[in-house]
């Protein structure tokens, strides 16, 4: 497993790409993707859009990343980090953002490498 990190409209997804040596049609869209797609995946782009789907559709996302790493443990997840910036006055932003976070630390767990990219540049944040 492999996490790229970052704020919205950084070039994680390009950095996916030419770091993994990936074609855009590598990756599915969490905005669009079916549960089916995304076990069998090379990358999911958007992660944090497939979690607020899995939230707003009443599913648990807690296990999403144990049963990536189980069953698709060479997935490349393209995550922004919502983390950061004001604290959302409704409930179900505040859950949603809590909910990424915590699934990004998972990742992080999971990951053998960690990227975060700023301004289009790829830093490095984790090797094993």
């Amino acid at each position: 497993m492999k996490l790229v990190i970052g704020g919205a409209f950084q070039g994680k997804k390009k950095e996916a790409c030419e770091r993994y040596q990936l074609s855009e049609s590598d990756f599915i869209d969490g905005i669009t993707c079916k549960q089916e797609e995304i076990k069998s995946c090379r990358g999911i782009f958007h992660f944090h859009e497939y979690i607020k789907r899995m939230i707003r559709e009443g599913e648990n996302s807690a296990g999403i990343v144990d049963m990536l790493y189980e069953i698709n443990p060479d997935i490349i997840i393209v995550c922004n980090e919502l983390g950061y910036g004001v604290v959302p006055i409704e409930k179900f932003d505040r859950e949603y953002r809590e909910a990424v976070g915590r699934l990004c630390c998972k990742a992080a767990e999971y990951s053998d490498e960690v990227v975060r990219v700023i301004c289009g540049l790829g830093a490095v944040i984790k090797h094993a």
